[in-house]
């Protein structure tokens, strides 16, 4: 043993080993069963959970089939009338569970650790003290809920699959939200770690939680994909990988199910010339190597300024050196383990890859085992596997930039849009920076914060949708009855007899500001009973590729403020006035009327849907910026052909966004005779493009098109299609609630939120 001397000398760590004694006395009650309907059931197929440090069995658990999660879906549905009828009871039985969690922080955070790999410093520090948090967070909204979100309901039965990499919390993110919503949840944990789920469903009692409300199985992918196919799931929430999350996409669409993916990241870490160095250097290691790097927004792409990189890599492995990976049970443990040798032999091959790729690669030291070792790859090419993939592991990359607008270009070469850090000692840089970025969090002089008040969610393959604060109980939440429709009839471009009415005139489609002849040269008549209103254009694939390009190259439109989108929206409305006798020869004065009404409406609240600052921790301002997504497909109903038209173009143009836009097909001339109107009054060419054809068809195509972020659709007949085609970017698709409503939630559709915490008071 060293003397106290020597320690002062060297000031090297020792051991301080946490004990294990409650948890192992825990592990002593298995093998585990199911949690369904307020009861363990008996202990069924077993499923072993391991504890990856010493690779030794920790516990068995049950391997649930389709039976089970059938039981657990009815126990849930039985259950959730009652619960979400009462929320004083929902707020007192959250804010009891936020206290159980206190009273056994330490025996969860040592079965977290045991079970997961992860050091006990971050288990006891982090994960638990949030969730906690999180249960004490969304107990004030259960009480607040009817005054908050009013004329909302609960979605009914939640289905959620939670990863591995942090399972207490990311229970805390799902459990919580659902159940203060007034819904009943299905829950099931990663096959991998377990144990702190089947934990807290013993406390459920204890705090009061009714049976049924909450209910637990374990088991592996074929338990979740039996949880997401059941037909009695409301709503489905999903954290973890992108390639998961598109097949869930697949397979609820067209169900009804309400969604929410989290998933995959690649995140950017960006050091500008003027940072503080050192503190950016603390930052890595925060964004990195917390939690062995298995997390997904992890900062694991480092863009450096060219002008401080040497200096900045000295700094780097310096601290990489001082780095201690080992024992996840002792409080000195920097880096714990590798979840399983599965993720730890994929760590490694993907850094085989890079080095092969020509990375240069700087590691620190790991013990034998499921361990890796804390990774730098130098001189990496935007192209290598290593910048491009999720590594899910204690793995950086390092690539150096010149100006500003290049960090930025490198920043959004990916496909994923989770999270992003940004180092400057310039806030107008910064800030300059994060509203560049393509990510739903953004984090300035610092990374990974959370807080249950703060949302959390990503952009393009990281998923849709919010955890955390009002944007992620307002998922929870669901306003009227699903609006039913029909498939429209095949068009048939052949001739049809009938009368026409006025002066034969043929259409034609709306791109970039201009009209042009559909691509095919086809045109099909649009008929009213017996007379034929006209001809119009049978847009195709291509039709729908140019109008996207045009959409793409009018960026300038999301750019103005929304004073100077309003004037412009303003001018619609008159111009609409103006040119009543045109539009009349397609629909009734009073759907003009309405129209008219209606760009009144959008234009008052281009300028008025604002972000918001969240209390979340000392020392920071958190704000939720409401962002456009840039091209947006719209798919209009059948029914009101002009006013429903506008009713989707009007909230997405407001809100910034360009649209690509498949008119009614019963009668899309209403639709295309607005393409003059807009360029005489002042919309910019491209903001709005009008594509008419078959719908199916050409909502498909809009739908599987990787340069539309977002659809809207009022065509409740094809949402199965539309829904399918978009998991291949995993763009949100909204379903109007009417065809030709109007309102806040129309708006708040057309927007995604960015998080951005910015140093405050500090």
């Amino acid at each position: 043993m060293t003397t106290i001397p020597e320690n002062l000398e060297t000031m090297a760590y020792g051991p301080a080993p946490e004990s294990t004694s409650a948890a192992r006395d825990w592990l002593a009650k298995g093998p585990f069963g199911l949690f369904i309907g307020g009861a363990f059931t008996a202990a069924g197929a077993p499923l072993e959970t391991r504890d990856p440090a010493r690779d030794e069995v920790l516990a068995q658990v049950t391997m649930a089939g389709e039976a089970d999660v059938d039981a657990a879906v009815q126990a849930a549905r039985a259950a959730q009338p009652a619960w979400e009828g009462d929320p004083q009871r929902r707020a007192r039985v959250l804010y009891a569970l936020a206290r159980q969690i206190q009273k056994r922080e330490r025996l969860f955070a040592v079965l977290e650790a045991l079970d997961n790999g992860k050091p006990i410093r971050e288990t006891r520090d982090i994960d638990v003290p949030l969730v906690a948090r999180h249960f004490t967070h969304h107990a004030g909204w259960a009480a607040l809920l009817a005054d908050e979100f009013p004329d909302t309901r609960a979605h009914g039965v939640c289905g959620q699959i939670i990863p591995w990499n942090f399972p207490l919390l990311m229970l805390s993110w799902k459990i919580a939200p659902a159940l203060a919503a007034g819904n009943t949840v299905v829950l099931k944990p990663a096959e991998d770690t377990p144990l702190t789920a089947l934990l807290f469903a013993e406390i459920c009692a204890e705090a009061g939680v009714p049976p049924g409300v909450v209910n637990i199985v374990t088991g592996d992918g074929d338990t979740g994909a039996a949880l997401v196919a059941h037909p009695g799931i409301d709503k489905i929430a999903f954290t973890g990988s992108t390639e998961v999350g598109q097949v869930i996409r697949r397979a609820t669409a067209g169900t009804g199910k309400a969604l929410t993916l989290e998933l995959g990241g690649k995140s950017p870490f960006i050091v500008m010339g003027d940072a503080d160095l050192d503190a950016a250097v603390e930052g890595v290691v925060d964004a990195v190597w917390f939690n062995q790097g298995e997390v997904c927004c992890a900062g694991t792409r480092i863009l450096v300024a060219e002008s401080v990189a040497d200096r900045f890599r000295t700094l780097l492995k310096a601290r990489m050196a001082s780095l201690r990976v080992g024992n996840p049970l002792d409080k000195s443990t920097d880096i714990g383990a590798i979840v399983n040798p599965r993720q730890l032999a994929r760590i490694r091959d993907l850094v085989a890859q890079g080095v092969a790729a020509g990375a240069v690669a700087h590691e620190g030291t790991a013990p034998e085992g499921c361990f890796c070792s804390p990774i730098l790859l130098d001189e990496v090419s935007p192209a290598s596997p290593c910048v491009s993939e999720e590594i899910f592991g204690p793995v950086v990359t390092l690539q150096t930039f010149r100006t500003p607008p290049e960090a930025v270009d490198l920043a959004n070469a990916t496909r994923y849009g989770l999270a992003a850090s940004i180092w400057s000692e310039n806030l107008t840089v910064a800030m300059d920076l994060a509203a560049q970025v393509k990510a739903g969090v953004v984090w300035i002089n610092a990374t990974n914060l959370f807080d249950a008040n703060a949302p959390f969610g990503g952009m393009r393959a990281s998923g849709f949708g919010r955890e955390g604060a009002r944007e992620g109980m307002a998922a929870y939440l669901r306003k009227g009855t699903p609006v039913a429709g029909q498939t429209p009839p095949a068009i048939d471009p052949r001739p049809a007899t009938g009368t026409p009415d006025g002066l034969d005139r043929t259409q034609k489609l709306y791109i970039g500001g201009a009209q042009k002849r559909a691509d095919g040269g086809t045109s099909w008549s649009v008929m009213a009973g017996d007379t034929r209103l006209g001809h119009a254009p049978f847009g195709n694939r291509k039709d729908i590729r140019n109008a996207v390009e045009a959409a793409q190259k009018a960026g300038g439109w999301t750019k103005m403020s929304g004073h100077q989108r309003a004037q412009v929206l303003y001018f619609l409305a008159e111009t609409l006035d103006h040119q009543r006798s045109a539009l009349a020869a397609q629909v009734d004065q009073a759907e003009i009327d309405a129209s008219i009404a209606r760009t009144l409406y959008y234009a008052a609240w281009a300028d008025k849907l604002s972000g918001a600052v969240h209390n979340t921790q000392s020392a920071h301002v958190t704000l939720a910026m409401r962002e456009a997504f840039g091209v947006i497909g719209l798919v209009c109903g059948e029914e009101a052909p002009l006013l429903g038209a506008l009713s989707l173009i009007l909230p997405a143009i407001a809100m910034g966004n360009r649209v690509v836009v498949v008119p009614s097909q019963t009668n899309p001339l209403a639709a295309l005779e607005l393409g003059p109107l807009l360029g005489a009054s002042d919309v910019p060419s491209g903001v709005v493009n009008i594509v008419s054809g078959p719908v199916v068809d050409l909502a498909q195509v809009l739908a599987a098109h990787d340069d539309v972020a977002a659809m809207a659709i009022s065509q409740p007949a094809i949402a199965d299609r539309v829904e399918r085609e978009s998991a291949g970017n995993l763009k949100p698709v909204w379903h109007a609630p009417a065809v030709d409503g109007q309102g806040r939630d129309w708006l708040e559709a057309m927007v995604q939120i960015k998080t951005i915490w910015v140093p405050y008071g500090a």
